[in-house]
């Protein structure tokens, strides 16, 4: 359990690959569904709320990221990609723009990228440099 606390960048990125998963599994799923049914071809709610699960374990994995990042740029990729995210997953929920699932796409793997880098390259070496930050 104590690894898991102290690396949130694989929990990150973990969390946008399943994501991921999830967001490309979701078309093939339902085709399947609406080819045998006429009706409701929509995902059910409880399917679409895995996206704001992904989420909310993203939001606690860059927010834990970014306490022991060494790099600043790093820290703001990694919450203006998440806030992308978040927009484009609300934005398909609520359906205020068309905008292609290709984006959200490529938002959830640009994060699982930035916290796979986060992870090997600006992790502080021991406790010291973390705590003025």
């Amino acid at each position: 359990m104590q690894s898991i606390l102290i690396k949130p960048d694989a929990i990150g990125s973990l969390a946008s690959t399943l994501c991921l998963i999830h967001c490309i599994a979701t078309p093939f799923i339902f085709i399947t569904q609406a080819c045998t049914m006429s009706c409701c071809a929509d995902a059910p709610i409880w399917w679409q709320s895995i996206d704001y699960i992904f989420l909310i374990i993203s939001f606690f994995a860059i927010y834990r990221s970014t306490k022991t990042s060494t790099k600043l740029e790093i820290k703001i990729a990694l919450w203006l990609t998440w806030i992308v995210f978040f927009i484009l997953i609300l934005n398909k929920t609520i359906q205020i723009f068309f905008i292609n699932n290709n984006f959200t796409f490529a938002a959830g793997i640009l994060l699982a990228i930035l916290h796979l880098y986060n992870l090997k390259y600006c992790q502080c070496s021991n406790n010291d440099c973390c705590a003025t930050k």
